[in-house]
């Protein structure tokens, strides 16, 4: 099994006939997943690598039926109406790849999402992957290079950087430790789905035994993640890296992610690793000891 995404998973594109959009569409259908349409206003008839495009998401959905997901890639400005236009139409997960847009116009979307039974991936994302199924986004690149980095297995990864997502999937394939669900959560602010949402998601698969975690300073989602494992007793082992150890003297300091924002105390690294810590999360100190630690956590349980 999986979460969020299988190999029956259907989706559209829409922003379809702007470049990076193109490249990822490109990839997806390399990969193997199964895009049935794009949208762009005023293009449709064109097509992308055979994929149709249309006006409007109304229209895609009346020519093909239900779509089960949507992934977003259009500038700022577009976006908020392109993922009400989604939602509306009944499209249920939302992968927003887009940046730089902004919160008041995520926290609608967010909250349009809820009302409707959706979830949003992102923003400012790469998307998320099953291996050997369907992915949905960029996460990973071109196919040849996610197929070496990505393999079926029993580790589930989220990740506030869709790069180091795919260091992680790389690093764990090395071990011959494979995935079951890698997901590149964004890093805004404010972003759809938290650590804490997808847990139980993660917690229902039943070959999911082991979570993986990138992780960096600012924001609540580790004190969320951590509450949740021990309020909810969680039966999979955890272990995550903390990146930018170095910001816990730089209060008010952004680095990278527009969500990297250390504001107090309680944002800091070490508070952070403290937390996770005392919930049983194990905390790496650098991204080669990820796998030993799952091992070590997995034998343990055993």
């Amino acid at each position: 099994m999986s979460i969020l995404v299988d190999k029956d998973t259907t989706f559209l594109v829409q922003g379809i006939t702007g470049r990076e959009a193109v490249n990822l569409t490109r990839e997806c259908l390399d990969y193997g997943s199964k895009i049935v349409g794009g949208v762009t206003p005023g293009r449709a008839g064109r097509d992308v690598y055979g994929v149709p495009v249309y006006d409007c998401v109304r229209d895609l959905v009346a020519k093909h039926g239900p779509v089960d997901g949507s992934v977003i890639s259009v500038p700022p400005g577009f976006v908020r109406d392109a993922a009400f236009e989604a939602i509306e139409n009944g499209v249920k997960l939302i992968v927003i790849v887009t940046e730089n847009i902004p919160r008041r116009e995520v926290a609608q979307m967010v909250e349009l999402a809820g009302l409707r039974g959706a979830r949003i991936i992102g923003p400012n994302c790469l998307g998320l992957i099953t291996p050997g199924e369907c992915k949905m986004g960029g996460i990973g690149g071109p196919a040849a290079n996610t197929k070496q980095a990505y393999t079926r297995g029993p580790v589930g990864i989220m990740s506030r950087s869709g790069g180091m997502t795919t260091e992680i999937a790389s690093t764990l394939t090395a071990a011959g430790l494979g995935q079951s669900t890698a997901v590149s959560i964004g890093g805004d602010a404010i972003i759809g789905t938290s650590y804490a949402e997808l847990m139980p998601l993660f917690e229902a698969d039943p070959e999911t035994r082991a979570i993986a975690i990138y992780s960096e300073p600012g924001g609540r989602m580790e004190a969320e993640l951590a509450e949740w494992v021990t309020t909810n007793h969680s039966r999979l082992p955890i272990v995550a890296f903390m990146a930018g150890r170095f910001m816990d003297e730089m209060q008010g300091m952004r680095f990278g992610h527009a969500g990297t924002i250390v504001e107090g105390k309680e944002d800091t690294t070490a508070a952070k690793i403290e937390r996770m810590e005392a919930a049983g999360i194990s905390v790496a100190e650098r991204i080669e000891e990820i796998p030993k630690l799952i091992q070590k956590r997995l034998a343990e349980k055993r």
